[in-house]
């Protein structure tokens, strides 16, 4: 695909990659991804922002459309926003072409540089307020930390009231239209992108926001898909809700479980019953019908946690374990938490999840409750009492 202009002298010159399932080993992709790189010419200086990932087609891609607009030798800047692989890849190369080109990066990315490239370099370290002039058009730099690694910042080019953040707004989405106002709908990719990548850091992304707040922005050129040129602040606001902090929780609690045969289930109803007798509210959740993904906001909001898994072949069942995995794009340290399930002869299930949620720095109320096969009586009073403990344990 050819260079594609995006403002006079501004010209996308990335890579397209509609073919890949999956991202970084564990983003799940319907609709391939964009590596977004991007080059500004001023009147004295040409500057490129950042490169496309290492492999051999993307940087051909990547390359041959910088070669379409300028010799490479000519590159007086690279400004990397970012130094993952797939932002940084094609940096070598284009060192080779570029050899007086200068590296902009922000304070914490001369780690990475240095690393990355395993060779001495000299970069120009920048943070918030600093500035490049480029004749004519004036880049100013934000120290955005965490979005989502140390190195991370924003780049803004102050004349055409252009932000290039990197990953921060983007999402994995591929169309050769490129622009947001011509590929269709994208809002699930965009979501889902926040959700996978960004919510572990939503502190850290409204320290970013409030940086930029007020600020003139008519185009957002993230590093992945679509280039945002309709109404661009309706993003910003769409990440800012999300990144809220959810209501307070302090009296909620949830349950998830899975049960084959209904056993495990019981056993969440009974625990329910000793949860709500001491004034908590209480939700449950069938992990056979619901998607972690879908609850991860309740989870967020929510002060107590309780899992129930059967043991099936010494384990606790995937859903249990595809649940416990989604907290780690969450914050759950604190939030009190408790297990229970059924089983037929081991009953290891039951302290593997307790472990879990001990690792994840949950208060564990224990011991968790097993019943073998179909609980009696005195196993459901158990579970009351254990569902009596977490409120205790949420409510002192």
């Amino acid at each position: 695909m050819p260079p594609v202009k995006v403002k006079d002298d501004i010209y996308w010159i990335g890579a397209l990659d509609p073919q890949p399932t999956v991202f970084d080993v564990i983003m799940p992709l319907d609709h391939g991804t964009t590596y977004n790189a991007y080059l500004i010419r001023g009147s004295e200086r040409v500057a490129v922002v950042e490169t496309v990932k290492n492999v051999p087609e993307m940087q051909e891609q990547f390359l041959s459309n910088l070669r379409a607009l300028v010799d490479p030798a000519q590159v007086d800047y690279i400004i990397l926003n970012h130094l993952e692989p797939d932002h940084s890849g094609a940096l070598e190369s284009l060192l080779d072409l570029a050899p007086r080109c200068r590296i902009v990066v922000s304070r914490n990315g001369e780690h990475f540089l240095k690393n990355l490239l395993n060779r001495d370099v000299q970069p120009m370290k920048v943070t918030d307020g600093d500035g490049l002039n480029l004749g004519g058009r004036t880049l100013r730099f934000v120290a955005a930390p965490f979005l989502h690694w140390p190195d991370t910042m924003l780049t803004y080019l102050v004349e055409d009231q252009m932000l290039f953040p990197s990953d921060f707004l983007g999402c994995h989405f591929c169309d050769e239209r490129l622009f947001d106002d011509l590929v269709g709908d994208f809002s699930r990719h965009f979501h889902y992108y926040f959700n996978t990548i960004m919510r572990p850091f939503k502190e850290h992304a409204l320290k970013a926001l409030d940086k930029i707040q007020g600020w003139p922005i008519d185009i957002i050129a993230p590093s992945h898909g679509p280039i945002l040129r309709t109404f661009p602040q309706r993003y910003i606001e769409q990440y800012r809700g999300w990144s809220q902090q959810p209501p307070d929780g302090a009296k909620k609690s949830l349950i998830f479980y899975a049960s084959a045969y209904g056993n495990t289930r019981k056993m969440a109803q009974a625990v329910a019953q000793g949860l709500q007798e001491s004034g908590l509210l209480v939700e449950t959740f069938d992990l056979g019908e619901a998607l972690p993904n879908d609850l991860l906001d309740r989870v967020e909001a929510a002060a107590a946690l309780v899992i129930g898994s059967p043991t099936f072949v010494g384990d606790a069942l995937k859903p249990v374990w595809e649940l416990l995995a989604s907290f780690t794009t969450i914050k759950v340290k604190g939030k009190v938490a408790a297990a229970f399930g059924s089983y037929g002869w081991s009953g290891e299930a039951v302290g593997m999840l307790e472990e879990r949620m001990k690792g994840l720095k949950m208060k564990v109320v224990g011991p968790g409750v097993r019943a073998i096969l179909t609980p009696t009586s005195e196993d459901l009073e158990r579970c009351r009492e254990l569902g009596r403990a977490v409120a205790a344990a949420v409510l002192t």
